[in-house]
């Protein structure tokens, strides 16, 4: 009887320690993933306007300010990155994703919709070894040899960051 009250008194304390370290844990864990833009480490832009990115991958800008051609890479469907790209810069489903893009290049205003890469590695290839390359990564997936863009100022991880 004594070892029963014993058990439950130890059982009394270590439950809020125990909740006290499994809300610990779960504040070390990102709440939302973040995708980074990035570009070629020698593009001179640092910082674009979610519009201006708006712009880009709807295939409304052609140029960088440098004259040299915008190549925007897009992840391929199923990605969670492209699911927040979808939402937040296109503000479209996939479907009409995939509608919009039929109907400009039936138009003759595009040729050919963004190149679809698979992988984050993909991505940062893509970015590294074309100088006009525009992608997105998770934010945790940056590499060397890339430079990620401020989108309104903020950089992933900074609060008002719109890319999540």
């Amino acid at each position: 009887m004594q070892n029963a009250k014993i058990s439950r008194y130890s059982l009394f304390l270590a439950a809020p320690f125990l909740l006290l370290i499994l809300s610990l844990r779960a504040a070390n864990v990102p709440a939302q993933q973040e995708v980074a833009v990035v570009v070629n480490s020698a593009n001179p832009v640092s910082n674009l306007s979610l519009s201006d990115l708006r712009k880009i991958y709807m295939g409304e800008r052609l140029y960088w300010k440098a004259n040299s051609a915008v190549v925007v890479l897009m992840r391929s469907p199923g990605a969670p990155e492209r699911d927040i790209i979808l939402r937040v810069v296109y503000g479209m489903s996939e479907e009409r994703y995939t509608q919009y893009w039929v109907a400009k290049i039936m138009r003759a205003e595009a040729s050919d919709p963004p190149a679809v890469v698979y992988s984050h590695g993909m991505v940062l290839e893509g970015v590294r070894g074309n100088p006009g390359a525009i992608g997105y990564v998770d934010s945790r997936e940056v590499r060397p040899g890339t430079k990620v863009l401020r989108i309104d100022g903020l950089l992933p991880g900074e609060p008002g960051y719109p890319l999540h």
